[in-house]
């Protein structure tokens, strides 16, 4: 029984692969789209901008649990903010973020 050589197979994707740290980096990200809240958060966002109160009532919770997952969701620049007045409101950061929430809904739906 002969061993096949897969040692051109391993340099190549050696020589493709992310650093560890860009590859952690990926993986934290990816946990903070395993939250429902936060999910549901950056639905809402995909229709329209949106201050802290609204989305609280929308997802019919307390604005310092929103405040929370907002922050998180900035920290990992998943989105934006503008003041006006008194008032912030809140988007998605760019295109990016629709994509990626766009092609996840696709995965799940298709047959």
């Amino acid at each position: 029984m002969s061993e096949h050589n897969h040692n051109h197979i391993l340099e190549k994707v050696r020589n493709e692969l992310p650093t560890d740290e860009l590859i952690c980096d990926l993986a934290d990200l990816y946990k903070v789209f395993g939250d429902t809240t936060r999910m549901k958060i950056l639905f809402a966002l995909l229709e329209s901008e949106m201050c802290v109160c609204a989305i609280a009532e929308l997802l019919s919770m307390n604005q310092s649990a929103i405040s929370h997952q907002l922050k998180v969701l900035k920290n990992a620049n998943l989105v934006g903010n503008r003041r006006e007045g008194k008032t912030i409101y809140y988007f998605l950061a760019d295109d990016h973020v629709k994509t990626i929430i766009a092609q996840g809904f696709e995965h799940l739906i298709e047959e």
